[in-house]
């Protein structure tokens, strides 16, 4: 006698792709975070010049620009981690300094005067990403995170 079969349940397969690069806390590094971020998206299937191209453009740049100006400390790098899981992308930015923490999100921000020349940043990440926070980063600093909801 054979046992009674089983029945399968078919699951769509979890796909998660990761990229994850340290750069030099400077300009020149946080251009090539942008790059290299993006190339790797279009190897993934997310061309150059879509919108989720062009918006994980905005934000890793953003991200980068922000870890080389406000969490820069001297012999210390910055990191970048692009996750791909499922309909979901997700970049990551840590840096060593976690005394500079933006205003997470919701939470009230100083008014901006015209002339001022910082203090926008967030504002476009706020714009552009479904979702964002800022988390702790052991041992030490903090890890800007902001996902977008894939088009399917």
């Amino acid at each position: 006698m054979t046992p009674p079969s089983t029945p399968t349940t078919r699951r769509a397969p979890v796909t998660v792709r990761v990229f994850t690069q340290r750069f030099s806390s400077t300009p020149r590094g946080a251009r090539l975070a942008r790059r290299l971020a993006l190339h790797q998206l279009d190897t993934w299937g997310l061309p150059y010049g879509s919108e989720a191209s062009d918006t994980a453009a905005l934000l890793v740049a953003e991200l980068a620009a922000n870890a080389v100006t406000h969490g820069r400390v001297p012999g210390r790098d910055f990191e970048v981690a692009v996750k791909l899981l499922g309909r979901t992308l997700r970049i990551e930015v840590s840096d060593t300094r976690g005394e500079e923490r933006p205003p997470g999100p919701g939470a009230p921000r100083p008014p901006l005067t015209p002339l001022a020349e910082t203090g926008r940043g967030m504002l476009l990440v706020t714009a552009l990403a479904d979702r964002w926070d800022v988390l702790d980063r052991v041992p030490v600093g903090k890890t800007v995170v902001a996902e977008l909801e894939l088009p399917r």
